[in-house]
């Protein structure tokens, strides 16, 4: 068979580039090379098919899993222009917010352990309140600062007393609204719609759970800036994204915005 120059067989591009004619074979039926056919049926790839399998080659040798390299290449069909940078630049980012989840629930872990030694050996109800203790300082320690230069000193103070003074039965039921509020951030994403009622519930769990905090007087505007600054903080970002998938974070703004609008 005469090849045209600028064309090649499925044997050349296997020798040129070292990967084998099986595993070409397993990228056409994956989507990520589309050579074209003889009227005989065989596969001519072209310059661009070449650009493409370099592409996956890079990607692979870096021990990215298929998957993600199939998501990264339905970007951009053009294999020189700067999407497929622009994907690969947002999973790395996505990466290091994981990376920073993943250091959070290191340390929300070791408070748990040291918790959990603290408490050894106390009457229960002197343990609850140190674990209500020691959530007030973990969120100090984490947000306090800013939330008082934000909220001013009365406010914080007046929520963490808000806290201190509730029972066991009211600290449990906020801890699995806390909970609560991640799994229905899943189920309102998978409508991919803000307005949508399971969005709308989101909404009303979120705005429930902040009231626990802040207490009932908490201004709508007050609240709808408070849930807007989650995007511009990346342990906001990392925690709601991190429970619920990327884009779970703007997912949540666009719920609480389209409950306010109504």
């Amino acid at each position: 068979m005469t090849t045209p120059s600028n064309l090649m067989t499925i044997g050349q591009l296997s020798e040129l580039s070292g990967v084998s004619a099986r595993t070409l074979r397993f990228y056409e039926e994956k989507g990520f090379l589309s050579p074209s056919r003889t009227e005989s049926g065989y596969r001519l790839y072209s310059k661009r098919d070449e650009r493409r399998l370099a592409q996956i080659v890079a990607m692979r040798s870096c021990g990215l899993p298929l998957a993600t390299i199939g998501r990264l290449l339905s970007c951009t069909d053009d294999v020189d222009s700067p999407s497929l940078r622009q994907a690969l630049t947002d999973h790395l980012r996505t990466l290091r917010e994981q990376g920073n989840s993943l250091q959070a629930a290191i340390r929300r872990t070791q408070a748990a352990l040291n918790a959990v030694e603290r408490i050894q050996g106390m009457e229960t109800k002197n343990a609850f309140e140190e674990l209500k203790r020691q959530g007030l300082e973990a969120f100090e320690h984490e947000y306090g600062q800013e939330a008082r230069q934000r909220y001013g000193n009365d406010v914080i103070e007046q929520s963490n007393a808000r806290m201190m003074a509730l029972t066991k039965d009211e600290w449990d039921a906020k801890e699995l609204l806390e909970e609560s509020i991640k799994v229905q951030l899943r189920l309102a994403m998978a409508t991919n719609d803000a307005a949508s009622s399971e969005a709308q519930e989101l909404a009303r769990m979120h705005k429930r759970w902040i009231t626990v905090h802040w207490g009932p007087g908490f201004a709508d505007e007050t609240y709808l800036g408070l849930v807007r600054g989650y995007l511009a903080d990346p342990r906001f970002t990392a925690y709601y994204d991190g429970a619920a998938g990327e884009g779970a974070t703007k997912f949540l703004v666009e719920a609480v915005e389209a409950a306010h609008a109504v």
